[in-house]
């Protein structure tokens, strides 16, 4: 399969917002696919500090980088859960 261009994916994030709140299968299938995009942004940005440890000779500071980039990561995760169960995290 072909990777989507820049444009492909601005068009389709634009479409699954709007059709985001729907609850046909097609606002269903937005939600998911919004999901994804948020989450493989997050694991891109893993593997990014996954290579700096590793290209640095695993130096201290990029490992302390990506500890950060994990945990942001989990909150995120944790963060979701919590609004899909209508729960609020905020003070």
């Amino acid at each position: 399969m072909a990777k989507p261009n820049a444009d492909d994916i601005h068009q389709a994030i634009s479409a699954a917002r709007e059709l985001s709140g729907e609850e046909s299968a097609q606002g269903k299938l937005a939600r998911c696919f919004l999901y994804l995009h948020d989450r493989n942004l997050q694991l891109e940005d893993v593997y990014e500090h996954v290579e700096n440890y590793l290209n640095s000779g695993m130096a201290e500071h990029e490992h302390a980088r990506l500890l950060m980039t994990l945990e942001h990561a989990r909150e995120a995760d944790q963060d979701r859960e919590h609004a899909d169960r209508g729960e609020s995290l905020g003070l």
